[in-house]
């Protein structure tokens, strides 16, 4: 019973660290968003929620400048001042910008967007949980091995859910009769916008998927339906 203690004491740790999490993340929303007014966003976002039989999806602008958009674990979406800007400055479309609404609405209705709080609170329980039990058998290497291991799980699971959002944001696209193009042609700006060049890493370790990739699933489920 007691040689168990210490990783049953790390799974109370992640559970108290994923409701700590949740809190703060939602506090600092609430605190640094204000809902878009943006009229033709709006117009596009209303087009997409009759698709979904809702009243109208809120969108939020999250004021940070890094370009990027998000769901919280409470179900809001939320786009960064960054790229919003890059909307104003019409280096987005309004499709385009309606395209990542989209894919975050996908995070949430397929509950990514809430089981991605507890992977990235609870990973580093998991971590040291793993850890602890290789040591017992790998002396030096085992946190090491348990380290490798984490996260390249948690990469495959990231980009896991960026495929299943994407082909949710095209569905949605295509049903509320915005398409897909801008879908795809925003991934071919976001290296620019993010300031990404690219990565040394593989991309089984990288969280989303590269964009080739992206495209490629996109066109792949635009044959299979038939549009």
């Amino acid at each position: 019973m007691f040689k168990f203690l210490p990783i049953l004491l790390t799974i109370v740790y992640g559970i108290f660290m994923y409701r700590l999490s949740t809190r703060r993340l939602t506090r600092e929303l609430n605190e640094k968003s204000t809902e878009l007014a943006d009229p033709k966003l709006r117009a596009l976002t209303a087009q997409m929620a009759q698709v979904v039989d809702i009243p109208r999806i809120k969108v939020f602008i999250y004021e940070i400048e890094p370009v990027n958009g998000l769901a919280a674990p409470d179900g809001r979406i939320f786009i960064t001042r960054g790229f919003y800007n890059k909307y104003k400055e019409n280096e987005v479309t309004a499709e385009e910008m309606a395209s990542v609404i989209a894919h975050e609405l996908g995070h949430v209705a397929l509950g990514h967007s809430r089981r991605r709080m507890i992977d990235f609170s609870g990973q580093n329980a998991l971590r040291t949980a793993l850890a602890m039990v290789l040591s017992r058998f790998l002396p030096g290497i085992g946190p090491i091995i348990a380290n490798g291991a984490m996260s390249m799980l948690m990469a495959r699971l990231s980009r896991s859910d960026e495929y299943e959002a994407d082909a949710y944001a095209s569905a949605l696209l295509l049903k509320a009769g915005i398409g897909i193009d801008a879908q795809k042609t925003l991934f071919t700006k976001l290296e620019k916008l993010t300031g990404a060049r690219g990565s040394a890493q593989p991309a089984w370790l990288l969280s989303h998927p590269k964009t080739p990739q992206r495209i490629s699933a996109i066109e792949a489920n635009e044959a299979k339906w038939g549009t």
